[in-house]
């Protein structure tokens, strides 16, 4: 069978070589009849093989060729077909399929590239076949014949790899080509039962189609495996593109709460900044007012004296005799204003700046501190369960009626209706009240930072969990036992002490 074999393909290496010459024959003999002007007649080109015969017709119709484009009509089928069109598409230049062909004005045509090579070495626009000169310096892309080409020769790149797999033969012996071979696990190969019998007596050897069986067995064992590690792996790419998404809301989210509270700080401020500043313009007009005051008296005082000055000084212009008649008048009027009280300044008629400049930022802090509020506990929104709410400053939580779509990543509870603090404790005493209020069913305590988030957990130390909880108007710590309470909780408080490893809760 294989010496049968080998004559099949070395004939099929005949039977390609004269399919080439023959074809190659009809070309030369389609391009003289071009030349002759003659129709071109129905020719007949046969193909022999060791296995069959097969004739193949070309029909050629008689039609007019244009300048830059060839047309073909012919009928042919299998191997035939291919050598045909391997001539036909063949650069004469280069003998390979074409390449952006172009066509000279004798009809022959040539790759682009190749044809401009050839005329830069014969420095000359000649066609390479018949020696006439091109009637063009830049002959034209035919995209007829380019789209032929492109398509045959991506039709032979695909079948190549077919080719190659249905020539290629594996023959483990030569000599016994037809015995049944066997498969020695030991060497892992193929062997043949005849000449190898007693290399392998004391190996173990099974039938090649019982190990090749196995073989795929655990094969598809593997491609399961495989299968299964790309599935996590998609599954985690696909939460990846979840998370990539869900921060491009939390950033848009955070940063409008960012702004609104930075917005009422500024407001604030700016409230704050003129409430000081009406303060200060009230003390510089009511002051300003007092000087006015003292001012007005002051320059009645200065124009009374003025008067007694002035009467004075006339009084002592005077001559003797009317001098004596009315200097009393005069000296009484002057020594009743000089015995007027000098002026006095005014204490505190200058803004009072150090009221309004001293510890002016702590003053303001320490107002700015009644409109905020410290929270021990600040809920973190990537461990929150998708049924979870949170509000905009993180310190409570309400069970929502839909789910949200959020991303499955490590940190969030998946698996219960949980939400956790966004920092944990090392070391110290700490203490928060959560305010439960008449909610049925809450679970309020702490969890140990490895929990099971994912999995199934119960509510216990054993599970890493010390909690309270109330469900179903029973009070259980996180054994399992009942705790007793005189009033329904509103308000819990935790104490931890985290040295000591003790979790209180009370009522407060």
């Amino acid at each position: 069978m294989m010496e049968q074999g080998w004559k099949q393909r070395e004939w099929g290496k005949i039977e390609r070589a004269n399919c080439r010459e023959m074809m190659e024959q009809g070309w030369k003999q389609r391009e003289w009849g071009k030349s002759e002007r003659h129709p071109m007649k129905r020719s007949r080109l046969s193909v022999v093989s060791a296995a069959q015969s097969v004739t193949v017709k070309r029909r050629w119709q008689k039609f007019r060729v244009a300048p830059a484009h060839v047309i073909l009509s012919f009928k042919l089928s299998g191997m035939a077909e291919k050598f045909i069109l391997e001539g036909y598409l063949c650069c004469h230049v280069c003998s390979e399929t074409f390449r952006d062909p172009v066509s000279l004005s004798c009809s022959h045509s040539f790759c682009s590239s190749c044809l401009q090579k050839f005329w830069e070495q014969a420095k000359n626009k000649k066609c390479p076949i018949c020696k006439r000169k091109s009637s063009r310096d830049e002959p034209s892309i035919n995209v007829s014949l380019k789209e032929l080409a492109d398509s045959f020769s991506k039709r032979q790149s695909e079948s190549l790899p077919q080719q190659e797999e249905e020539e290629k033969e594996e023959v483990v012996c030569d000599k016994h080509p037809d015995v049944p071979y066997w498969y020695c696990e030991d060497e892992d190969r193929a062997v043949c039962p005849v000449c190898e019998f007693s290399l392998h007596q004391s190996h173990k050897v099974v039938p090649v189609e019982e190990a090749v069986s196995d073989l795929k067995e655990q094969l598809k064992s593997d491609l399961k495996s495989l299968q299964d590690k790309r599935n996590k792996y998609k599954q985690v790419e696909k939460t990846y593109n979840e998370v990539r998404e869900h921060m491009k809301k939390q950033l848009l989210s955070t940063e409008r709460q960012i702004r609104a509270e930075f917005n009422k700080l500024q407001q604030f401020l700016k409230e704050e900044e003129e409430s000081r500043l009406a303060a200060l313009r009230e003390e510089e007009e009511q002051k300003g007012r007092t000087i006015s005051r003292e001012m007005k008296m002051i320059e009645e005082q200065i124009s009374s004296l003025s008067d007694s000055i002035s009467a004075v000084e006339e009084e002592l212009q005077k001559h003797s005799v009317s001098f004596l008649s009315s200097y009393k008048d005069t000296q009484s009027r002057a020594r009743a204003q000089s015995s007027v009280s000098d002026p006095q300044l005014v204490s505190g008629a200058l803004i009072d700046v150090a009221k309004h400049l001293g510890n002016l930022s702590f003053r303001v802090w320490e107002k700015l501190k009644e409109k905020v509020h410290f929270s021990p506990v600040i809920l973190d929104p990537n461990t929150a369960n998708c049924c979870l709410y949170l509000s905009d400053d993180l310190t409570s939580v309400r069970h929502g009626d839909t789910k949200q779509q959020l991303p499955d990543n490590p940190e969030r509870n998946t698996n219960y209706t949980s939400v956790f603090g966004s920092e944990g404790f090392s070391s110290g005493k700490h203490s928060w009240e959560v305010e439960v209020g008449d909610h049925p069913d809450w679970i309020v305590g702490l969890v140990k930072e490895s929990v099971d988030r994912k999995g199934e957990c119960f509510a216990s130390p054993t599970c890493g969990i010390w909690c309270l909880t109330h469900y179903r108007g029973k009070y259980t710590n996180g054994d399992g036992q009942t705790v007793t309470v005189k009033k329904s909780l509103q308000r819990i408080r935790v104490q931890l002490d985290y040295d000591r490893g003790e979790v209180s809760f009370y009522d407060p």
